[in-house]
Parts: C-alpha cells; structure tokens; sequence
C-alpha cells in the first residue's frame, strides 16, 4: 500500500472499542456518549478486516480504545491476531491506560504481545485522580509491574498539561530508568470538545526539553518504533525519552499509518476528516477483493498531513471528534 506522496503503508491502529473506565480531561467529556453496540464491529469483523490489511502490507498492529482491554472477548481477538506474527506480521501491540493489566499482562505475553504503551501522565495520586476523573493511580501501577513480571517491556506515555504535570517530568523520567521503561511526552492534541481550556492544557515539549537538559544528558538517536515519536538517548538511565509533537513540529512527512475505528471507519489521517466506511463493504460482500479494492482506494486518497490547530479567537479544537474514537 502506497499513498499519493509515496509512502508505504505499513502500520494500522485499531480501536476496538470507544469506551474507556477513565475519562481524561484532555480526551474526554466526563459525561461521554458512546456508539450503540449494533454499530461496532463483532471481533471476528475486526480480525478479518486486520487479516485483510496484514495481506496488503502492514507489518505493525496496535489495538487502541477508548480501554482495549475493557472489551468483552478481546483476549480472544488478540490470540487470533497473534496467529498473523511470522506471517506477514512482525509486531502485535496494544496502548491501554493500565487499569486491566493486572488481569491480563501473562494472557498478553502468551498471545504474542512484547510490547506495550502504558498512559500514565502523573506519579501523583491525587493529580492522577483529577485527571483521569475516574482512575486509581495504584491500580494502575499495579498492573504495570504485572506487565513488566510477565515480560512485556513498557513505555510510559504522558501528555504534557501546562500547570498540571510540568513540573513532574525529571520524576517522571527518573522512575522510568529505575524500573527499565522507556518514557514518551506528548503534546494534547485539539481533538474533541472537552471540558476545560486547550490553550491552557498546551505545553510545547520544545520547553519541555530545554527544562529536562538542566538535569539530563540528553543524546540524540535514530531509534524508531514505526510510531511518530522522535527520541533522545538518556546517559543517566540508560533509558530512552521520545517526543510526539503535533503542533509545535509536524511529523507527518515520514506518516505510515492509517487508524480502523471500532465502527469499521478507516481514517486515512488522525487530523483530518475524510474517511472511508469499511464496514458495509465488510458486510454487504463475502469477498475479499472487494474489501482490498475498497482499502487500496482509500490509501489512494491519505493527505499530506494533519491541520491540527488551535482556534486561539474561539477556543475550539481542529476536529470534533474525540480521541477516543481513534485511538490517538
């Protein structure tokens, strides 16, 4: 799969689910509706629409929510994915918010899992309260070393908030070299209306990372993980620090992935609109030429990159949709 700028696609993230236990301030509406049950994929719908992609190409599957793992039955599909790995798949992964590892991290590792982004943006109990709305910090922190004893290796992402967790950042990466885990900043991206103010939820990681040098050697890496994260080598830790950056640098130019919704839609962009409906291809035809030749139209229409801008007059985000439909 190629796009019109000449990039080949080779990573697809799949929300299986838009629900979620928590409801983040920077994702969320504390009062969220969901899509109705009849409109999400079955698990076997999504298996055969990631088969379909891994034929056409894609090395690197992530599974996102909303929760992944608040989905009934999605050990189920994860096992079955993991039959893909050696096969057309190199790496089958996931991003949770942690709340369900406890229960899952050895079922993970046997499917064929062996890495996994964790969201913990603050140490803090307290401050992990008021931004999850819902969460237990210990609990969440329970289940992240029930991954790390099951073998998974772990990377902390945190989204930096202004006045929030700024200050928490040289903690945040000493705690990470402590235990082994690599840790991923990332700036809040204007997706959804939220309660709250965006401009001030915005910290450009550009400040971020001049204030971690005071304290930190910080080493520039080619390391990639198929992601948009750029990282730096950390000399004191032995640990990585990687850098999403939306807004303040664009990484769209090097984009090899496309985002599957819950609900069968394939964004072709995070930060655009335009999609493509798989899901009644999906349903209104059992074959499968049909559904590649509906994938590879909508690769032929992926942009050159995202518009995500902050309406500064009016305070709105670039889109309405709300993080957890995609996945981030």
């Amino acid at each position: 799969m190629i796009d019109p700028f000449g990039r080949t696609i080779t990573y697809l993230r799949v929300s299986v689910t838009d629900r979620c236990d928590f409801r983040c301030i920077y994702c969320m509406a504390e009062d969220m509706t969901f899509l109705p049950r009849a409109d999400l994929l079955s698990l076997e719908e999504l298996e055969r629409l990631a088969g379909t992609f891994v034929r056409l190409g894609v090395r690197k599957l992530r599974l996102t929510g909303g929760e992944p793992l608040v989905r009934r039955g999605v050990i189920a599909l994860i096992n079955r994915l993991g039959l893909h790995i050696g096969h057309g798949l190199d790496e089958l992964t996931l991003t949770t918010n942690g709340s369900q590892l406890g229960r899952f991290a050895d079922e993970l590792m046997a499917a064929g899992v062996r890495r996994i982004n964790v969201s913990v943006d603050t140490l803090d109990p307290d401050k992990f309260a008021a931004i999850t709305r819902w969460g237990k910090l210990s609990q969440v922190l329970g289940g992240i070393m029930a991954a790390k004893d099951a073998g998974l290796k772990v990377k902390i992402n945190a989204v930096a908030l202004k006045g929030v967790n700024e200050d928490e950042f040289d903690s945040m990466l000493e705690w990470c070299g402590i235990h082994g885990f690599d840790l991923c900043l990332i700036e809040t991206m204007p997706l959804g209306a939220i309660d709250g103010d965006r401009l001030d939820q915005y910290l450009p990681l550009s400040t971020v990372r001049g204030r971690l040098t005071r304290n930190w050697t910080l080493t520039a890496t080619d390391h990639a993980t198929g992601g948009p994260a750029r990282y730096v080598d950390v000399a004191e830790t032995g640990t990585r620090l990687g850098f999403i950056t939306p807004l303040t640098h664009n990484f769209c130019e090097g984009c090899n992935r496309v985002r599957l919704t819950c609900d069968g839609t394939l964004y072709m962009c995070l930060g655009q609109n335009d999609a493509a409906d798989l899901r009644s291809v999906l349903r209104g035809s059992d074959g499968e030429r049909v559904l590649e030749d509906a994938i590879m139209a909508a690769i032929a229409r992926k942009p050159k990159g995202h518009d995500f801008v902050i309406d500064r007059n009016h305070n709105r985000p670039a889109l309405a949709r709300h993080m957890n439909v995609t996945g981030g």
